[in-house]
């Protein structure tokens, strides 16, 4: 026999009901989205609750973002037991406006904290918040930890940098944050970083799972992995002793010893 429905149950589906179809409304009435992106949608909303009308989310070339006030609402119904947020001095580098810092969300007493990054500098941040890079950094560490420990597969709006141009289409997110990991081109340009910069592959693996966010390598989105390679290319580019400093930061994987 099957246990009675409670009315806690039913009251929680008809809730998430009624948030789903007040999110597709809105967000249709904003930018245009296929089915797989309200599947999407129906997974963040059921698992989240987040609201577009309140702002919790974003939609750019059909694909969802989390914001900054999304994933704080969610740290305060989760009851959160803090956040702390420290600049990594070693890569910081005020007279550049460059900053890298680093957040510690603690979910509950007890908790070994879940670490996440977020760098800024002119170069990726909008025209808009130019002067106040250390923000920007901050707030992205914040969402990079919160992410992680709520286990969140979507990228948040400000860790892009800039919002796109209507005429550049971003790959789909997945909603488990599942993926493939980046098709042959996005391998042939990491190679070609590693290999024009002379970097260790194995810490550069280390730094791709900890930028996306993941267990693994193969559960980041085909986006989180383009994301990083692109930042990867940037600092290799305009800071390479910073990324070494970076990369170096990660244990590097025991080698076995052969007798």
């Amino acid at each position: 026999m099957n246990p009675p429905i409670r009315k806690s149950d039913t009251r929680l589906v008809t809730n998430f009901k009624r948030l789903l179809r007040e999110n597709v409304r809105l967000a249709r009435g904003t930018a245009p989205f296929s089915s797989r992106a309200i599947d999407l949608l129906a997974s963040i909303t059921r698992d989240f609750q987040f609201s577009f009308k309140a702002g919790e989310l974003q939609i750019i070339n059909g694909n969802w973002y989390v914001t900054h006030t999304g994933l704080l609402r969610l740290a305060r119904r989760k009851r959160c037991n803090g956040i702390h947020v420290e600049a990594v001095d070693s890569l910081c580098d005020s007279a550049a406006n460059r900053f890298v810092l680093k957040a510690t969300v603690f979910p509950s007493k007890g908790s070994s904290g879940f670490v996440g990054y977020g760098d800024a500098d002119p170069s990726n941040v909008s025209a808009l918040v130019r002067g106040a890079e250390m923000r920007v950094a901050e707030t992205r560490a914040v969402n990079r930890a919160l992410r992680k420990a709520y286990g969140i597969g979507i990228c948040s709006v400000e860790e892009i940098g800039t919002v796109p141009n209507p005429g550049e289409k971003l790959p789909p997110q997945s909603s488990n944050g599942n993926g493939n990991g980046g098709g042959p081109k996005v391998r042939d340009r990491l190679c070609q970083i590693i290999r024009q910069h002379k970097l260790d592959p194995e810490l550069v693996k280390a730094y791709a799972v900890d930028f996306c966010g993941t267990k693994t390598l193969r559960e980041a989105t085909r986006e989180q992995v383009e994301n990083f390679v692109q930042q990867l290319a940037d600092w290799a580019e305009k800071d390479r002793n910073a990324l070494l400093c970076q990369l170096n930061s990660y244990p590097h994987p025991k080698q076995e010893v052969v007798a």
